[in-house]
């Protein structure tokens, strides 16, 4: 079976063809960076118009890289939510109506669903159960599968997600945006130690976090310090060992309750190189492993919503004629395959 991925949730228009057979065939991606850089942040209205404008060359060259005609495909799945309302129903606009038109099923997917199966597009894939850490500009989860659609969440971030606390920092450090990964790679060139971030909820019981603590206490950090080009390295380095610390104690503490030996981190923050080396390391210690996806696929993409559209779809979870985006929707209310 085949099956035409479409992802338009935020500011990334991803689309895929992927086979039960012979796996990812083609992907097509186009990031809004340039588009919403001189806003520093994401614009919803422009970032839906951005979706009507690739969406449809996207998806012709998608098909076209995969030899595939609408008569190889066999569903259309599509991100329905979370996200931007407006950006979520372009995909779902499109994707129900090339559905309707090409006479196959569509089925809609969930955006963080694909980030946590992500890691199956690789090899060696992760084998249930496991523990998964979901980070991204809008979702911080710890959660526990068992299976597709069999997640517990077990931990999330009460109010900033970590991504999100990444890009309000290093706007507040008045680096260009996506400020994220700009203040990451400023972090190598920081002085270790000069700088003590609190490690937010951690000296308390529980798996729940909070983030926006950090982008204040980075504030009153550069108020008062400056912002010269190696004190902004030096806070740069303390935020980020401050996330990435916060992150590692609650997964030790997950990876406890849970006895699993096998941790997934997904999601756009899961690019992050001090993250995966700390968690490589945690799971080492405990002889587990830790499973992530390539880096093109940790950011918003079409192959994680083709490849979570697919399971669904064989499991004959399938849309009605109805179009529906949902901009809140908790990952835990996804039923489990075999219901």
């Amino acid at each position: 079976m085949r099956v035409l991925g479409i992802e338009t949730s935020c500011d990334e228009t991803g689309i895929a063809v992927y086979d039960d057979l012979q796996g990812l065939l083609s992907h097509q991606l186009y990031s809004q960076i340039k588009l919403h850089a001189d806003y520093g942040g994401v614009v919803p209205e422009l970032a839906s118009r951005d979706h009507i404008r690739k969406v449809i060359p996207l998806i012709q060259q998608a098909m076209a890289e995969s030899n595939s005609t609408p008569a190889d495909i066999d569903a259309v799945v599509y991100t329905a939510g979370p996200g931007l309302v407006g950006a979520l129903l372009v995909g779902a606009t499109t994707g129900r109506a090339l559905a309707m038109a090409w006479g196959k099923p569509a089925v809609a997917v969930h955006h963080m669903e694909g980030h946590l199966l992500a890691p199956m597009l690789e090899d060696p894939a992760p084998e249930f159960p496991f523990l998964a850490l979901l980070v991204s500009g809008g979702h911080t989860l710890i959660v526990r599968v068992d299976g597709i659609g069999e997640y517990q969440i077990m931990g999330e971030s009460i109010d900033d997600a970590a991504g999100e606390a990444f890009d309000k920092t290093a706007k507040l450090m008045g680096l260009d945006y996506p400020g994220g990964p700009r203040l990451s790679k400023l972090a190598t060139q920081g002085t270790p130690g000069r700088f003590t971030f609190p490690r937010p909820m951690t000296d308390r019981p529980g798996l729940d976090m909070s983030f926006s603590g950090l982008k204040t206490f980075a504030a009153n950090t550069i108020a008062d310090n400056g912002n010269d080009e190696q004190t902004q390295a030096d806070i740069a380095l303390a935020f980020e060992q401050a996330v990435v610390d916060t992150l590692i104690i609650k997964c030790r503490r997950a990876l406890d309750e849970t006895g699993f030996k096998r941790l997934v981190i997904a999601g756009g923050v899961s690019a992050n190189q001090r993250l995966r080396a700390q968690l490589g390391d945690l799971m080492h210690s405990r002889g587990g492993q830790v499973y992530y996806p390539r880096t093109e696929f940790c950011t918003d993409n079409g192959a994680m919503i083709a490849y979570a559209g697919m399971q669904r779809f064989k499991a004959g979870q399938t849309q009605g004629l109805s179009i529906g985006a949902t901009p809140r929707w908790p990952l835990d209310q996804l039923p489990p395959l075999s219901r």
